[in-house]
Parts: structure tokens; sequence; C-alpha cells
């Protein structure tokens, strides 16, 4: 291991130069809809896929990039279609569960009527943030979410985050090496902290200024 780089700066480019492609569409996948997926650092390594894109095209028969920027589209929307339907299976066995400690059958009632009210922003914007993106495709499944519509803001959500983080990683590659001849290969690992501050805050903010709000409504 190169003792100049951080850990997940030697992650990353672990698994885009060793397992590529194939490792990235699976990453993919499984964090937009398997339970395993939510700690893969989903933001950070499409950024840095965006960055390596050239040389993943290169790889994969020398196609050209936007192909490869396809076919991570379409693992995620696989990924949420597979939550989806896991969450469909896992359903009705819930609904007939009884309450224990752990389980509660009224936040599954909560959980329908928030998606009955807010569903599609919650598909749409889930795929922005951590954790989020792995659990809602599941939960919409378990609380039977109109499939049409689910499934169009899957796709456009799918289709927004994944352009979003690997073309900024792409233009802000070719835009440094053109203006400074550098290249931010060298420094992921900064910006993976930076994308997951700037991903993780928002939703840590709210989870706990909404805690407090609950708190001092009920005292």
């Amino acid at each position: 291991m190169d003792d100049d780089k951080g850990f997940i700066q030697v992650f990353i480019e672990w698994i885009i130069n060793y397992g590529g492609l194939y490792v990235l569409l699976l990453v993919v996948f499984a964090e937009t809809g398997l339970f395993i997926g939510f700690f893969f650092p989903g933001d950070s390594l499409l950024f840095a896929a965006g960055i390596y894109v050239d040389d993943l095209a290169k790889e994969f028969f020398n196609v050209h990039w936007f192909i490869i920027l396809i076919m991570v589209m379409l693992a995620s929307i696989l990924g949420n279609i597979i939550g989806y339907w896991f969450g469909q299976k896992a359903g009705p066995l819930l609904y007939e569960r009884r309450d224990t400690w752990l389980f509660k059958k009224k936040h599954l009632i909560r959980a329908k009527k928030f998606y009955e009210n807010y569903g599609k922003s919650t598909i749409f914007l889930a795929k922005f943030l951590p954790f989020l993106r792995t659990f809602a495709p599941i939960v919409a499944g378990i609380v039977k979410m109109d499939k049409p519509v689910f499934m169009f803001y899957n796709i456009v959500g799918s289709i927004c985050w994944v352009s979003s983080m690997m073309l900024s990683g792409y233009y802000l590659e070719s835009w440094v090496q053109l203006q400074w001849n550098y290249s931010l290969k060298d420094h992921i690992e900064v910006i993976t902290i930076i994308i997951v501050l700037i991903t993780t805050l928002p939703v840590l903010f709210k989870l706990f200024f909404h805690k407090k709000e609950e708190e001092s409504s009920t005292s």
C-alpha cells in the first residue's frame, strides 16, 4: 500500500483499477436495493468513476465512455427494482407479524401514508442520499407503492444521480487537466470526504432537529 495514500483512496482506486467496471456495476446495484449495500461509498465511487471513465471504457472493448454511463444507470435502475420486489414479497409477512419491542405495525402504517403523500419525491431524492437510497425502494415495495409511478421516478432518479456524479468527475478532471495540467486522481481521498460530508450532513441535520422538534412538542 502507498503510504502517501489514505485507505479510502486506496479502496476506490482498487475498485477502479482491479475490479473495474464489473465491481462498479455491482456496487451501484447493491447500494440501490440490497440490504448489504448501504455501507458502500456510492457517490464518491461514481465521482471517481467519472474521473477514470476513459480507462474503464478502454478496458470494456474500448467503447465510448457514454456507454459506461448508461450501464451504470441501468445497474441503479435494476437495483431499485430488486429492492422493490424484495419489499413487495416481505410486505405481507410484516403486516401479519405481531408487534415486538423491535417491530411495530404502526410504523408500517405511517410509512404507507408517507409514501402515499411523498412517495414520488422520496424515490427520486433518495438516490442522492446515502443509506436512504438502499432502503427507499424496499419500503416502497413493502407499502405497495404504485409500480408505474415507482418505475418512473426510479428511472428519472437513476439517470439524474449517475449522470450528475459521473459527469461532474469527468468534466472537472478534464477542466483541471486543461487549465493546470493537474490530475484529480491523486486526491480521491479529499474529494471523497467532501462528497460524504455534503451528502450526509443534511440528512443528519434533518434527523437531529426533527427529533428535537418531536421531543419539544411532546413535552
